[in-house]
């Protein structure tokens, strides 16, 4: 079994870049973006909109719902680190989930 490498989501999209053999300039064009916005996404210096995810989904075909996943998930890891909480925390916001799904 194969483990999938755990990558931000700037760094998945600096990989996909590359591996289609793109240029910044090229990508950042094509999904509408600044040049140098599309270089701090890939950095993780910039944190991209729903629309800029959407757009880097149509360019590069893949899953908009899975990339919003992955930015979803760097959004929370951040806060945890940020918050120095910790993995129970998780924990604790998961069965709010569930509790707010119920509620609506």
């Amino acid at each position: 079994m194969t483990k999938k490498k755990i990558s931000t989501f700037g760094e998945q999209v600096r990989t996909l870049r590359e591996e289609a053999n793109f240029s910044l300039r090229e990508v950042a064009e094509k999904i509408g973006i600044d040049t140098s916005l599309l270089g701090k996404i890939e950095r993780n210096e910039r944190q991209p909109t729903k629309e800029q995810i959407k757009q880097v989904a149509i360019f590069f075909k893949l899953d908009e719902k899975d990339l919003l996943k992955e930015y979803l998930s760097d959004q929370i890891a951040y806060k945890i680190l940020e918050e120095e909480a910790d993995i129970d925390t998780l924990k604790v916001a998961e069965k709010k989930v569930e509790y707010l799904k119920t509620k609506r």
